[in-house]
């Protein structure tokens, strides 16, 4: 296929995706003129364009199509529900055929002679009434004349040829301004850039190329990094490469984001055909549609959500006669919203139908065969509700063209774990059912922490990740409890189930004595499994790309992935789904309870979220005593390090992060006054980010001089350490000694 035709067929698509909005929202808006010139316009751009490309199946029938379209647009016809159904039809023909040609570079052998009648045959009651045969390009040379093009009106690059009879209304150019009598004191006025002269499309291909491309120079940054913490010569260089590789790695994301209106506008067209075929009458919402998604992740999720929309009319949304009885709105409602969740988006598809009846699901499990009596009868109504999502598995009475043969919501959660999500669903009787999807940003980049067992490292990410716990070697004995051999951590009064990855990954090995070594906890929540995996240590967070894994290590089920580390070590990417059903790990083991809310509010510490030189580190808000902006000529250098002059007094400054190296001579910095072991330091940032509510563990991964580690906003963030009474602080020297050195000044 050559550019321009190529170009064509990309720019028809986009015009039918947007007729086919418009279609949907004709039929509760027939006299919408906006409406119907969208729709007129993406018809006849492409009729206009075929006739030099060469396309005469195509022509023809966007020409049928565009007579009838001219009819509605000046009113002489109505745009009823028969005639919407027959312009879906059309839409769907010249999207066929546009396939076609994309495919095999021609039209194809389709016959579209019966379209054709239909589209026709609505054509003559306006005609009869207006008394004049049916020439097309009269028609719309009258419309042409009384409406012109909206100026909001998204154009396409290809321009429509004219046709006989249309080119006093389209070709001519509009007439010129008067020009004032002082031609020079007129301001001159740079023109609008135009959509097409400030957009450009990029293949796909050629992203996703330059995302393995960041991806690798992430890795390059990571092994930097560390090989530059011992040579001070090297550091700001080494800022300097983090803080551009970050803000590359940000433009690429962005540039592969998409909006979800993407899939969600092409629910309404069907909603409408399933609500025709099934007899429902159904209002549709939509919410967050400008929500951005990674493009990959976006066509991955579009069969899913198409299957939950299914289920959600078909099993859920009650006929109108059943609603009325049941005192119900006869007409149901399906909304769809989407949001964004830290590094994840949530897609919910919730309706306010029947709901689901766990006691059904349960006897339908029993029957298929998909479950044991004896298992069925000790589980809960959330384990129960999981069941839906087996394969095999449905409550319909009767296999339809629509639902009943058990595949809908095992596609749902297949495709939806396999790019990283997570599947949830809450249903109540009578009121109706939620299904959520949360989908990750992105595959590509992730964020990760850095876990240690059997002296090998593994990434952990931190989407599954909810805190740390951190066990002391002499409280190891007492804190982990033991039930039928099984692990239990009591985390703020609520029993934990644990899974110790080494004897995971080493089944046949002996456990080892937990008394004589510190141990953590990292807690997960995995598919509505939360638990607690126990490691061996700690080490850096880092952000990871993701690699895939060879056959032989992927049989193993553990892991997700594979990726290299910032000092060369290759480490494999734990699965946390796969980990909880390899131990056994049941739903909702351990869910929330009434006081386990108010017990976890008391244990949480309110940090303020400063970001230096692309990195994230959380201050304890107590120590905090405010924040100033200041301009770099008052930093001065005395002894080991800078100060600033703050209210007549010297502040010792640290920079850890080399952001006074960076800063201009005569810009301003900001600086957070602090407490720091009983006396005030400052501590210089980029930019203040957010005060967010967070926990702590005690200990820091290996290499970080801080004080440890928490979880804020779905990341682990370095805390900085303000505790430290005779330590120097990272980066520049300074220490309690050098403080009294300072205070002693004149």
């Amino acid at each position: 296929m050559d550019e321009l035709t190529h170009e064509f067929v990309v720019e028809s698509q986009e015009g039918l995706d947007r007729m086919e909005r418009c279609l949907t929202e004709l039929e509760e808006r027939p006299q919408d003129a906006a409406l119907l010139a969208e729709i007129f316009r993406a018809v006849h751009t492409i009729k206009g364009a075929t006739g030099f490309l060469g396309f005469a199946r195509l022509e023809k029938l966007a020409h049928s199509g565009e007579n009838l379209l001219g009819l509605l647009r000046d009113g002489k016809l109505s745009a009823d529900g028969g005639v919407i159904t027959v312009l879906l039809k059309l839409l769907d023909g010249l999207r066929a055929i546009l396939k076609d040609i994309e495919a095999d570079d021609n039209e194809g052998a389709g016959d579209d002679s019966g379209l054709i009648a239909q589209l026709d045959g609505l054509q003559v009651p306006a005609q009869a009434a207006a008394g004049r045969p049916a020439r097309a390009a009269g028609v719309r040379a009258a419309s042409k004349a009384r409406h012109a093009p909206s100026a909001s009106a998204p154009q396409s690059r290809l321009a429509p040829a004219a046709e006989p009879g249309e080119a006093s209304a389209v070709s001519a150019p509009a007439p010129e301004p008067a020009v004032p009598a002082d031609a020079e004191a007129a301001p001159l006025r740079a023109p609008a850039a135009s959509a097409a002269e400030t957009t450009l499309r990029v293949d796909t291909a050629l992203l996703n190329r330059m995302m393995n491309l960041v991806g690798e120079l992430v890795l390059t940054r990571n092994q930097v990094l560390q090989a530059a913490a011992a040579d001070a010569r090297m550091t700001a260089l080494s800022r300097r490469l983090d803080m551009v590789t970050a803000d590359l790695r940000e433009s690429v994301m962005k540039a592969r984001l998409q909006p979800v209106s993407n899939i969600f506008s092409k629910m309404p067209r069907a909603v409408r055909d399933l609500c025709h075929a099934l007899g429902r009458r159904v209002r549709l919402e939509m919410e967050g549609q400008e929500t951005e998604i990674d493009k990959s992740l976006l066509e991955a999720i579009k069969d899913p959500l198409t299957h939950a929309v299914r289920n959600a009319l078909d099993h859920g949304i009650e006929p109108p006669a059943v609603r009325e009885a049941a005192r119900k709105n006869p007409e149901g409602t399906l909304r769809l919203r989407a949001l964004q969740q830290g590094s994840h988006v949530l897609i919910e598809v919730a309706d306010d139908g029947a709901g689901i009846a766990v006691e059904k699901v349960r006897a339908k499990a029993i029957e298929r065969g998909l479950i044991t009596p004896e298992r069925a009868a000790v589980l809960g109504e959330r384990d129960l509700l999981q069941l839906i999502f087996l394969p095999g598995f449905s409550t319909a009475e009767a296999v339809t063209r629509v639902s009943g043969r058990g595949v809908g919501m095992d596609v749902v959660r297949t495709n939806v774990e396999r790019i990283g999500g997570k599947v949830e669903i809450d249903s109540q009787a009578g009121k109706g059912t939620t299904l959520r999807l949360r989908i990750p940003l992105t595959l590509a980049i992730v964020p990760a922490l850095i876990v240690r067992s059997l002296n090998q490292s593994f990434a952990l990410p931190q989407a599954a990740l909810s805190e740390l716990v951190h066990i002391p070697a002499a409280q190891a004995a007492t804190a982990i409890e033991w039930m039928q051999n099984a692990p239990l951590y009591r985390l703020r009064g609520k029993l934990l189930p644990l899974v110790y990855l080494d004897r995971l990954l080493t089944p046949r090995r002996e456990p080892a004595s937990s008394a004589d070594r510190d141990r953590f906890i990292a807690v997960l929540n995995a598919d509505g499994r939360r638990f607690g995996l126990v490691i061996d240590g700690l080490a850096d967070p880092e952000e990871i790309v993701v690699k895939p894994l060879s056959a032989a290590l992927k049989e193993i089920g553990l892991f997700s992935g594979a990726t290299v580390l910032g000092n060369a070590e290759i480490a494999l990417i734990l699965d946390p789904g796969s980990i909880a059903l390899r131990a056994g790990v049941t739903l909702g083991a351990e869910e929330s309870q009434s006081g386990g809310e108010e017990e976890a509010s008391a244990a949480t510490i309110e940090y303020l979220l400063v970001e230096s030189a692309g990195r994230r580190t959380a201050i304890p808000l107590a120590d905090v005593l405010r924040l100033e902006q200041v301009p770099m000529a008052r930093i001065e250098t005395i002894g080991a390090g800078p100060v600033l002059n703050l209210d007549g007094q010297l502040l010792p400054l640290e920079d850890a992060d080399g952001i006074l190296c960076s800063a201009s001579p005569h810009g301003r910095i900001i600086v957070v006054v602090c407490r720091k072991a009983g006396r005030q330091t400052g501590i210089a940032v980029s930019q203040v980010l957010d005060v967010a509510a967070g926990g702590r563990i005690s200990q820091a991964g290996a290499g970080i001089p801080l004080e440890g580690v928490t979880l804020l906003k779905d990341r682990v963030i370095a805390v900085a350490d303000l505790g430290g009474a005779a330590a120097p602080v990272a980066g520049n020297g300074i220490s309690v000694e050098w403080n009294r050195a300072v205070e002693a000044l004149p």
